[in-house]
């Protein structure tokens, strides 16, 4: 089959032949419907040989669905042809975090694939005409979604939706909440909002064409990403700052606009990876201001936010692009030309 593929770091990937996995015990092979691209994959090309505990070559890929194509043995509560989410990170399935289903947070992580977090992420994910999933307990059925328009909730909606449901009690009906970033997971984020809370919304981007999603997707206020946008959110939120700040880029610039737009006993939340640091002081942060960064979510959480989707609440908005182009999908993302999340559909 054709998997696209990480071959040596620091170079771009790409597409090779490899062996159709066979699922051994306890393992399901999954046809792919759609695998979403990440910016976070756009860092791992990037980084040095080392920094991650990866071995190459890998099918890139962590965000899946697709339907059960074949059952290894002892599998049960699925057959063939069902249509499923993959949830991303694999752990042991043994440890106090696994049995809660925060298995992105596994106690033996560097025990569990060598130290790879999952399915695209050093180990093959699913960019390929199929994926190799390692237990049943990985998967998320799906009722009337189709798997192309659920693979990204399992990363970039699940994201944002597992740091908003930490701050749901400061988001009141006179509250503020402010996204940085309207991109993959910052779309995805403006709709939680609207559906999980009441509170006044306020989009913060250096695109107008992205903050005109924002609007469309249910933002109560848009303001440019520039050097009076801390004052506009001021402004927006009658001297006071927002209640919870979610910074969905996560470079040195944004965080400090983040930390200026926040309020006092407010949540700065850094979802983005983007690689910058916020100094962290007794001025440098509002007063009892909380700065966390969460990172992805649990599988219960995957199985509500699939069953906001489904009830048509919200809408991954994506680009779609076949397995020959995946290349492309990186390069649209890269330029910031991207709206939504790009997904890629293998067989078209």
């Amino acid at each position: 089959m054709k998997a696209f593929q990480l071959v040596a770091w620091q170079q771009a990937p790409q597409m090779r032949e490899v062996p159709v996995p066979e699922p051994g015990p306890g393992q399901v092979l999954i046809k792919v419907g759609g695998a979403g691209a990440c910016h976070s994959d756009l860092h791992i090309m990037e980084w040095e040989p080392g920094v991650l505990p990866y071995e190459v070559p890998f099918t890139l890929g962590h965000e899946n669905a697709g339907w059960v194509e074949k059952l290894g043995p002892g599998v049960e509560g699925f057959v063939v042809g069902d249509p499923v989410a993959v949830y991303g990170p694999w752990g042991c399935g043994h440890c106090y975090a696994c049995r809660q289903g925060i298995e992105v947070h596994c106690e033996n992580q560097a025990q569990v694939n060598n130290g790879a977090a999952g399915g695209g992420l050093g180990v093959d994910g699913g960019m390929a005409e199929y994926m190799l999933v390692p237990s049943s307990r990985l998967l998320v059925p799906l009722t009337t979604l189709h798997p192309k328009e659920a693979a990204p909730l399992t990363d970039a909606g699940l994201t944002p939706y597992h740091a908003i449901k930490r701050s749901l009690p400061l988001l009141g009906p006179r509250s503020s909440v402010v996204v940085i970033g309207i991109g993959g997971l910052g779309h995805m984020a403006v709709q939680l909002l609207r559906a999980l809370t009441s509170a006044r919304i306020i989009a913060v981007d250096v695109s107008g064409e992205k903050l005109k999603l924002a609007a469309e997707l249910g933002a109560d206020e848009t303001v440019l990403s520039d050097a009076d946008a801390p004052s506009k959110v001021a402004e927006l939120t009658r001297g006071q700052g927002a209640e919870v700040v979610l910074d969905v880029v996560g470079i040195d610039s944004t965080m400090a606009m983040a930390a200026r737009m926040a309020h006092k006993m407010g949540h700065l939340t850094v979802v983005g990876m983007g690689g910058g640091t916020l100094p962290v002081s007794f001025f440098g942060v509002p007063p009892e201001c909380s700065v966390v960064v969460p990172y992805w979510g649990a599988i219960p959480e995957l199985m509500e936010l699939i069953a906001l989707a489904e009830s048509g609440l919200i809408k991954s908005h994506n680009v779609y692009y076949s397995l020959e182009k995946a290349q492309d999908a990186y390069n649209a993302m890269a330029s910031g030309t991207l709206q939504g999340r790009a997904v890629i559909v293998p067989g078209g």
